[in-house]
C-alpha cells in the first residue's frame, strides 16, 4: 500500500464537501444577483424570515458563522433596510436581530430560488434528500465536541 495515499486529494471527505459547496454558492449568484444579496445575506435572511428575530449568537450559531463574518453582513443588510440591530434590553451585551417590513417582502422575491437550484443539481430527490440528512448528521457530531 501506498503510504502517500491518505494525502491523495481522492481520499479525502473534506476535498469534495469544499469543492461543491463553491460550486453550489457559485450557481446561486445569478440568482441572489436581481435580489441584490450574496449568498451569507441570504441565508441570513433565511434564518430570519423563520425567525422573525434572533440574537446575534444565536444567528451565528444557527449559521455556523462567527460575529466577525456575521457582523459585515448584518450591516449591509441593515443598511438595505432589510433588518434592525438593537441591544437588549435584558442584556446589553447581547444584540438582536430583527427583520422589518421590507425585509419580509423580500421573502417572496426570493421564493423562486430554492425551485431554481433545484435544476442547477442533477441530483435525484431522494439522492439530494439522503446528501442533506447525511450533511445534517456531520454537522451535529461537530455539535459534540
Amino acid at each position: 500500500m501506498d503510504k502517500y495515499a491518505p494525502l491523495r486529494l481522492e481520499s479525502q471527505l473534506c476535498f469534495p464537501l469544499y469543492a461543491a459547496s463553491k460550486e453550489i454558492v457559485r450557481r446561486y449568484k445569478p440568482l441572489l444577483d436581481p435580489l441584490d444579496l450574496t449568498y451569507t445575506q441570504y441565508i441570513t435572511m433565511m434564518a430570519l424570515w423563520e425567525h422573525g428575530q434572533m440574537s446575534v449568537s444565536e444567528l451565528g450559531e444557527c449559521l455556523y458563522l462567527n460575529s466577525a463574518t456575521l457582523t459585515p453582513v448584518l450591516k449591509r443588510l441593515e443598511a438595505k433596510g432589510y433588518i434592525t440591530r438593537k441591544r437588549s434590553t435584558a442584556d446589553e451585551r447581547s444584540v438582536i436581530v430583527s427583520i422589518t417590513d421590507e425585509g419580509m417582502k423580500l421573502q417572496d422575491r426570493a421564493l423562486e430560488v430554492p425551485y431554481q437550484m433545484g435544476t442547477c443539481v442533477n441530483m435525484d430527490p431522494n439522492e439530494a434528500l439522503a446528501l442533506k440528512q447525511l450533511l445534517d448528521k456531520l454537522l451535529s457530531s461537530f455539535d459534540q465536541e
